[in-house]
């Protein structure tokens, strides 16, 4: 616990503090004056006051910051100090000070990147370990050891970019998906054939895994058919009936195949020297598909070996770093906004989102991983942030560029009246997404 709310802390100070640094440079380099840079809400904890009469803060809440600047509705304001108020400024340079806070974010994101590129990360390659049954991937006759060069037109290098690209494909959902592997090309059916969308889950879905599972048992259920019928951990499962089982997925074939309620099957196990047959009765439960299927209570032995061979380490000069870098703060630009497009479009659930018990699980998990798994999580919740940021939703960054837009289109700025209307709606918008957000959060918690 300890950890996950240090992990979380650290996080949110230095992403909150990246993104007001840059609407706090922009703003003195356009002449504003900035009364306060504050990263929390709240009654200041600590404060001090620069040369240039900023006050520098930190508050209790961290869950966000800000930076006050200098504006015509001060009280008793000198006349001369309106030339550096922020209102005072071109519609132009107004959009830049605004715009800079997730300019911010998202240069934080490429340096993260870069230092992960530049220093070398543990990586996946991108070889198929487990096709599972009756998925799109099985049905496209993906085979376990397809190496996967190309989903549609974008290269694939490492398992974390199969699946980024994999969501990404997704998201097109009357596009069939092409796998392009060593062997040839397989084409997945459009998603929205199979009731797929561009959620994280979906990619499961499909049906590929990287990990090779084998028919050894590694946990069982208690109180499931498996452990009734007196499997043990380390029991391998050799047959069902006549049928042989060399991996996972013959042994979840053959379930589906010759399993029918109620029906005893049986299974030949092979503990040490002994090999015998046991008698057990499936459990038959609801797929997500609609469909009914049989369980054991049995999870599979991950084959040690085949995921040393798919591990290597990925590390880049500092051009190509660079390039990756930027790359990759691209691709989680692109699939950010198409996730938020998709949600309102209710191609994707509302369940996807997450809010700051989640953040900090994530902070928490990846800090505990190691610090390239950790920097890894800060650059994406920082393009996270930023992308949440340019959403046209008054009282972000995107509703303000919003108005100077429409100002500079109607040549004066939209009367206090829409203004005011608008930032309403924002209020009532964000408090909407912030409320499925915790609700998801704690949905999570009690579920897990």
């Amino acid at each position: 616990m300890l950890t996950t709310v240090l992990a979380f802390l650290v996080a949110i100070g230095i992403l909150v503090t990246f993104h007001e640094l840059g609407h706090y440079w922009v703003a003195r380099r356009a002449g504003i004056h900035v009364l306060r840079f504050s990263v929390g809400f709240g009654k200041p904890l600590f404060s001090w006051r620069d040369r240039h009469g900023t006050e520098w803060t930190l508050a209790p809440i961290p869950l966000g910051g800000y930076v006050k600047m200098l504006d015509t509705y001060e009280p008793q304001m000198p006349e001369a100090w309106r030339a550096h108020t922020f209102a005072a400024q071109p519609v132009l340079a107004r959009m830049a000070v605004v715009a800079a806070g997730p300019a911010a974010n998202l240069l934080l994101a490429v340096v993260f990147y870069a230092a992960l590129a530049w220093s070398g990360t543990e990586a996946l390659r991108p070889l198929i370990g487990t096709v599972l049954p009756d998925t799109p991937a099985a049905q496209a006759g993906v085979k376990s050891g397809d190496r996967v060069e190309r989903v549609n037109e974008t290269t694939i290098e490492d398992w974390a970019g199969l699946r980024l690209a994999l969501l990404d494909a997704l998201s097109q959902p009357e596009q069939a998906i092409q796998l392009h592997t060593e062997y040839g090309t397989r084409t997945l059916p459009p998603p929205n054939e199979r009731g797929l969308s561009a959620e994280p889950a979906a990619v499961a879905g499909l049906g590929l895994l990287p990990q090779r599972l084998l028919p050894q048992v590694a946990a069982l259920e208690p109180d499931s058919p498996a452990f009734q019928a007196g499997l043990r951990i380390g029991d391998t499962i050799e047959a069902v009936g006549s049928h042989p089982v060399k991996e996972w997925g013959d042994l979840v074939r053959a379930l589906r195949q010759q399993g029918q309620p109620q029906q005893p099957l049986l299974l030949t196990i092979q503990r040490g020297e002994q090999r015998f047959t046991v008698s057990v009765i499936p459990n038959w439960v609801d797929a997500p598909n609609g469909q009914r299927i049989p369980r054991i209570g049995v999870a599979p032995q991950v084959d040690a070996a085949w995921l040393a061979q798919l591990q290597f380490e990925q590390q880049a000069g500092p051009i190509d770093g660079l390039v990756v870098a930027v790359s990759r703060t691209w691709r989680d630009v692109r699939l950010s906004f198409s996730m938020f497009y998709r949600m309102v479009l209710g191609d994707v659930s509302l369940q996807n989102l997450s809010g700051p018990l989640t953040i900090a699980d994530f902070a928490g998990q990846t800090a505990r991983r190691g610090l390239s798994s950790y920097i890894e999580f800060l650059a994406l919740i920082s393009v996270s942030l930023a992308v949440l940021n340019l959403l046209p939703i008054p009282m972000l960054d995107g509703g303000h560029l919003l108005y100077h837009v429409a100002e500079l289109v109607k040549g004066k700025p939209l009367s206090e009246q829409a203004q005011a209307f608008g930032y309403r709606v924002g209020l009532v918008l964000l408090l909407t997404l912030m409320l499925f957000a915790i609700f998801n959060d704690f949905n999570r918690l009690f579920a897990g």
